[in-house]
């Protein structure tokens, strides 16, 4: 043995070494933080709810509206069967639409992840190609026109609200001239559904007036649809909304990406340039060593 004793670490170079793994972690997480795309995410979120208030208040307002037409203006099965299976098949429709934009809201989730500036900073030989310009693309073409249906799909879930406030207005009506006395006015005033193409001419009763009416407005399923057609329609305004602000983001995407194309370009261009330089200068001192 040669008599030296162990080294040992010193209190302070131990804080000193915590203090490094712990900024270490920090300046980690603060970079993965800043690798989430924010505006992709909000857009994500801002979709799932809107078409989750859609799909979902939609359905239980369309069994709603079913039941009270077969039980209040439609009493025959045969006047409403052609109704019953449209909205069987919106309903279906409602299933799909959800599948489908939960699915297109991930792929738009992940596409956000991949061309965030952030991310490439990760990724120091990050290159884009044609393949992947040509899918952002895609995407923006994709959301344009799925933003245009949604317009139609909003002005649509605007109807059933419309029809829903009339009969509502009408049964108000009714109660505010009810205490009055105007007992003959109060049979007078009528919500004919028929008019709506909702159901056909031949259909009995067809329409209900005075105090039928008002118990058709003081029913459960008919509180309950029309205000879960109002969220149905909000959620589809959301949704609208949630495909615009995608629309923004994929369009800067596309344009960053194309940018990144061309300097990318650029500086394989500038360096082949500067590889010729260099062999040409390296060719020149060889000449002239020769000659001396």
């Amino acid at each position: 043995m040669d008599g030296r004793k162990p080294t040992m670490e010193t209190p302070s170079e131990e804080n000193q070494d915590q203090r490094q793994d712990k900024r270490g972690c920090f300046e980690c997480c603060i970079k993965c933080l800043g690798g989430v795309p924010y505006a992709s995410l909000a857009a994500t979120i801002l979709c799932f709810s809107g078409v989750a208030l859609f799909c979902g208040c939609g359905h239980v307002a369309l069994t709603g509206t079913v039941t009270i037409l077969e039980t209040h203006f439609s009493k025959v099965t045969s006047d409403n069967a052609m109704l019953t299976e449209v909205i069987q098949l919106m309903q279906y429709v409602i299933y799909g639409i959800a599948s489908f934009f939960f699915l297109y809201g991930i792929i738009l989730l992940a596409e956000g992840f991949y061309t965030t500036s952030a991310v490439k900073e990760l990724h120091s030989e990050f290159k884009t190609t044609i393949c992947g310009r040509c899918i952002s693309g895609m995407f923006v073409f994709l959301t344009y026109i799925l933003g245009i249906a949604w317009l139609g799909v909003f002005g649509f879930s605007a109807v059933p609200v419309f029809l829903f406030y009339n009969m509502w207005s009408t049964c108000v009506e009714m109660t505010t001239k009810s205490p009055i006395g105007n007992m003959t006015n109060i049979d007078y005033m009528c919500v004919d559904v028929r008019q709506y193409g909702i159901i056909p001419w031949n259909a009995t009763p067809g329409k209900a007036c005075g105090y039928t009416l008002g118990d058709i407005c003081n029913t459960s399923e008919f509180y309950l649809s029309y205000h879960l057609y109002i969220v149905a329609c909000a959620g589809a305004g959301a949704t609208v909304i949630a495909l615009i602000h995608f629309l923004m983001i994929l369009s800067a995407n596309w344009a960053y990406l194309k940018d990144a194309s061309q300097m990318h370009a650029y500086q394989d261009i500038k360096m082949k340039e500067e590889r010729e330089l260099q062999d040409i200068t390296s060719r020149s001192k060889e000449c002239l060593n020769s000659y001396t």
